[in-house]
């Protein structure tokens, strides 16, 4: 049998080791251990690349998009409010995840663990 993709994995929110036990514990909290397999996903830190990633290309499509109608249809302020909210926060919501999975996947293909220095 092949080894999962991890970066698949990460996308699905799967266990980049094996692909079969979840990653995620809660909305965006990585599980302690895989239900699977048993690899440590403790260590795991994406830090605040997901979160980059998802402010630039939701902000790109949200905010085109107001400028857009922005300047075809010159509503006011409380339209862009109520018509461009709710996207964004559907965007951003729906894309972290996925990312954050991507990132975490990365660090395991990579072998990268975080830069301690202990004295």
């Amino acid at each position: 049998m092949a080894a999962p993709n991890p970066l698949l994995s990460g996308l699905a929110g799967r266990c980049p080791n094996c692909g079969e036990g979840r990653l995620f514990e809660g909305f965006l909290k990585v599980s302690p251990r895989c239900e699977a397999c048993g690899f440590d996903l403790a260590k795991a830190d994406s830090g605040d690349g997901p979160a980059v990633f998802v402010i630039l290309i939701g902000g790109f499509i949200v905010a085109f998009a107001a400028l857009f109608t922005e300047f075809t249809l010159h509503p006011p302020v409380w339209v862009h409010l109520v018509i461009f909210l709710p996207p964004t926060v559907i965007v951003c919501m729906g894309l972290l995840r996925p990312f954050k999975g991507a990132m975490l996947a990365a660090q395991f293909m990579n072998r990268a663990s975080q830069a301690r220095r202990d004295d």
